[in-house]
């Protein structure tokens, strides 16, 4: 009884139930004594709630590392990737493969602060609310035991640089050795991460796959989900984040868009600055200027391939800061500067080759995760996209085993074999082209925003806002063909305002009026705004305009010389364009009608559009659209009217 009660006081923290009297956590209470007393705190809290078996605090070391990727093959959960240094693969059950949108919601006591009202009889698609006490009913039905014969990792993690000005510490506690593992790569974490907290703020992340043990049957893959109860809400007067259901990665690595764009909107919002789902690259033209840029694009539109892309202009060079989040605040002399807050790249893999995307081949080589990829038989990774790099012919002698986990033929099967969203995770450090500056804790400095999207009509290849207010309502007004990285059926052309539209952590509303105040400030030395459709198609054949990846240089080169001033523009309804003579187009094969159509402004389309943006925006966000949008889509109206 005096061991018993000695570690009970050695554990007691304020009035939190401990859970540390229990035989099995005898030997973590030395260590659990050890934190810092709120994140102490936060982990008895949940434990006593979620009742596992074992609590391990994550150092983040390589040997703890070793022995986590050793739990989860001897679980069937991962495969070693022969071919690859340290690469190893993982199949999700079928149910589990993407961001689980309908099941995302952020709850506050006030519906309106979260989402918008949308007009009466109109469903709202700018997010999900649930009320305190339904989230409290739902978690009640949830978290309760569902730890019960496994370990609760506890994961210190930090967004940017451990103790950058930028950056913020979170705390993960999750049931998943394939969260920890993936949250190594993708953020900074472990031991260091605890020691630069202390005792300050962190956003709380409570993470199960919602299966305790023992399962009444086998996981598939060994990947346990609960996908009928699956719910990842956020709570932003807690800055916490609680996931249940779902291992996939941007449901379950809960420092990707849960905290650094849901909840990291709200945070910038109140501290005054910007969390965009946006890269981050560093350009150096011929002459030897750079600047940097960050572009908004939905997932699965290019985002990677651009952050990494290969310049086809001779003397051209691209260095990435970060392929997906950019944090981005005023510096003291008014300049907009942006941190990647991750540490790796959670990319999709299928159509990424070493002719789209080589850097990004070259990064994946070693110390990956794969998910959802197909396999070969010499152990090697494969997807759509790969038949001209690896052969699978019958002469070849190599199989493919698909997501599934069965064998695949190219010549009979009707489905891929590997998963549209299919993943890689990789540290961002391995990048051949990664930035000198990427882990700069003050930022670079942005000169230019690029929004883009699919538009396969319309929308010209590139085109530059009249000022930052314009800018602000061509990133509300994206829009973008669905991909297979959520749940929507792919084609379905859809409104993504700032390619935020499953990411905004607060009224979509208030946060067009954030960006708008903070380009109102005095003294601030604006970026200018960009708008680019790589996606554009020809009316006589549907196909693509505008080769793509590497040609995209092309685009970059002319924004960089509007930035210097070498080149003019000619304004049209919708933006200043690009005069084709100032375009660097040596040896694209692109005769003068594809350049025409790649550049036309259809009036006619642009009036249909412009009315079905104004329509979404008072169907959708109604009195809480800014009045300065409103003015603008009254500006943009009478120029179109004019043309």
């Amino acid at each position: 009884m005096t061991k018993l009660f000695s570690i009970c006081k050695l554990l007691q923290c304020n009035n939190v139930k401990v859970l540390a009297y229990r035989p099995r956590f005898f030997s973590y209470a030395s260590s659990i004594s050890q934190l810092p007393s709120k994140v102490r705190d936060f982990v008895l809290e949940k434990a006593d709630v979620c009742k596992p078996e074992n609590i391990q605090i994550c150092t983040g070391t390589e040997d703890e590392n070793n022995k986590m990727i050793d739990h989860l093959v001897k679980a069937g959960s991962l495969k070693k990737l022969a071919k690859y240094e340290n690469c190893w693969i993982a199949r999700t059950d079928p149910r589990d493969v993407a961001r689980s949108e309908s099941k995302t919601v952020i709850s506050t006591p006030n519906r309106r602060d979260t989402i918008p009202d949308p007009m009466p009889g109109v469903e709202g698609q700018l997010g999900i609310w649930m009320s305190p006490k339904d989230l409290e009913k739902a978690f009640a039905d949830r978290f309760p035991n569902c730890m019960n014969g496994r370990t609760m990792y506890v994961i210190p993690f930090s967004m940017g640089p451990v103790g950058g000005p930028l950056s913020k510490f979170g705390i993960e506690l999750t049931d998943s050795p394939y969260v920890v593992a993936s949250m190594r790569i993708m953020t900074r974490m472990g031991s260091p991460v605890l020691n630069a907290l202390g005792n300050g703020d962190f956003v709380r992340a409570l993470h199960s796959v919602g299966q305790p043990l023992p399962m009444k049957t086998p996981p598939l893959h060994g990947w346990p989900c609960n996908p009928e109860k699956l719910l990842i809400a956020h709570i932003p007067a807690k800055n916490e984040i609680c996931s249940f259901g779902s291992g996939y990665g941007g449901n379950s690595l809960l420092g990707k868009k849960c905290f650094a764009l849901r909840l990291g909107s709200i945070i910038a919002r109140d501290e005054g600055w910007l969390a965009e789902h946006m890269l981050i690259m560093g350009i150096t033209n011929p002459q030897g200027r750079k600047h940097y840029v960050a572009a908004a694009f939905p997932s699965a539109c290019g985002k990677t391939n651009l952050a990494m892309m290969m310049p086809t202009i001779p003397g051209f060079k691209v260095e990435c800061v970060g392929d997906d989040i950019a944090w981005m605040k005023f510096d003291a002399n008014g300049r907009l500067r942006a941190i990647n807050p991750e540490a790796g790249f959670f990319g999709v893999a299928p159509k990424t080759s070493n002719s789209t995307n080589p850097n990004a081949m070259a990064t994946i080589q070693k110390n990956t995760i794969f998910t959802n990829v197909a396999e070969t038989s010499d152990g090697g990774f494969y997807w759509t996209g790969l038949e001209k790099e690896v052969d699978i012919s019958p002469l070849s002698g190599r199989k493919v085993i698909d997501f599934h986990g069965k064998p695949w033929d190219p010549t009979t099967a009707k489905t891929p074999a590997a998963h549209p969203n299919s993943r890689f995770c990789t540290p961002a450090s391995q990048c051949p082209i990664i930035d000198p500056a990427w882990e700069s804790s003050e930022g670079v400095p942005i000169d230019a925003i690029i929004f883009g999207g699919r538009r396969p009509q319309g929308v010209p290849l590139v085109y530059e806002s009249f000022n930052w207010q314009h800018g602000v309502l061509l990133g509300a007004g994206m829009k973008s063909e669905a991909t297979a990285a959520a749940e929507h059926a792919a084609g379905t052309l859809m409104h993504d305002p700032f390619a935020m539209r499953p990411f905004f952590g607060y009224n979509f509303g208030h946060y067009m009026s954030h960006w708008l105040r903070l380009g109102a400030k005095p003294n601030r030395q604006l970026p200018r705004i960009y708008h680019v459709n790589w996606f554009r198609r020809a009316a006589a054949d549907d196909s693509f305009l505008w080769p793509g990846f590497g040609e995209n240089s092309r685009v970059l080169d002319w924004i960089l010389r509007r930035l210097d001033g070498s080149v003019g523009a000619a304004d049209s309804p919708i933006g200043r364009l690009p005069h084709i003579k100032d375009l660097n187009l040596n040896s694209l094969s692109l005769s003068k009608a594809q350049l025409d159509e790649l550049f036309s402004v259809p009036v006619d389309f642009w009036r249909e559009d412009a009315a079905e943006l104004r329509k979404y925006f008072s169907e959708q966000v109604g009195a809480d659209v800014p009045p300065e949008i409103n003015e603008q889509l009254a500006q943009l109206d009478a120029r179109l009217a004019a043309a």
